[in-house]
């Protein structure tokens, strides 16, 4: 009998272990990141053929139909949190600040900073983005949200307060190193969404729309191709 209970032990202690490392192997808020390609164009036939001089390369282009050519990539990579069924927003004087996390701004994300990297000249707002990397932030009020793309590195490691010359997520921002802040048009969407997103939509070779989506709200600010 006691060697059925500690055998019984045993297992139920491999069983819980199993499922805490399994909880664990998978972070609470994911990377990822959303990318487009804007400016090229799909070149066809022996003219594509003849720019192609890895043959690797060549047996994907003549597997996959018309090689795009001469694109820049744009992309936005963050955290991305789940709702997991919490009041996200809060109300009033407490608007937004569970998300601050203690902050004086959203990262728009979690962990680390959200980057956005852009191979070619952006304009939002009028103001001119060169090619490179940014922060994005949100700074959140009630129905009122603005966009700053700011010219902050990240800390990518790990969280060091002493650290001035670059921030992790939001801790340590300061304005003078926004490029441009731009108010959000802000829709409520039908469904929740669980997980935030950023995207890209409505893109043509003159520019397109920046997206975030998060529980039943889109948040969007338009951007122009530059020269």
């Amino acid at each position: 009998m006691e060697r059925t209970s500690i055998v019984s032990t045993i297992v139920v202690a491999l069983a819980l272990g199993s499922f805490i490392a399994g909880q664990t192997l998978r972070p609470p808020s994911p990377a990822g990141s959303s990318a487009a390609q804007i400016g090229g164009k799909y070149v066809e036939g022996l003219d594509a053929l003849k720019q192609i001089t890895d043959p690797k390369i060549r047996v994907l282009f003549a597997t996959r139909g018309p090689l795009y050519q001469g694109g820049k990539w744009i992309e936005i990579t963050s955290g991305r949190p789940l709702k997991r069924g919490r009041d996200l927003w809060g109300s009033g004087q407490d608007y937004g600040k569970a998300l601050y996390a203690g902050a004086p701004i959203w990262r728009a994300g979690a962990n680390v900073s959200t980057r956005l990297k852009t191979e070619l000249p952006l304009v939002i707002n009028g103001k001119r983005i060169p090619p490179g990397d940014y922060s994005l932030f949100i700074d959140l009020k009630p129905g009122d949200w603005t966009l700053v793309v700011s010219a902050w590195t990240p800390q990518t490691e790990y969280y060091e307060p002493n650290n001035r010359e670059a921030l992790w997520g939001a801790y340590g921002y300061t304005p003078e190193k926004d490029i441009v802040r731009i108010r959000m048009t802000l829709e409520t969407l039908s469904h929740a969404i669980e997980q935030l997103t950023w995207n890209f939509a409505d893109l043509t070779d003159a520019g397109g729309v920046l997206v975030i989506m998060w529980d039943k709200f889109m948040a969007t600010v338009p951007f122009e191709v530059g020269t």
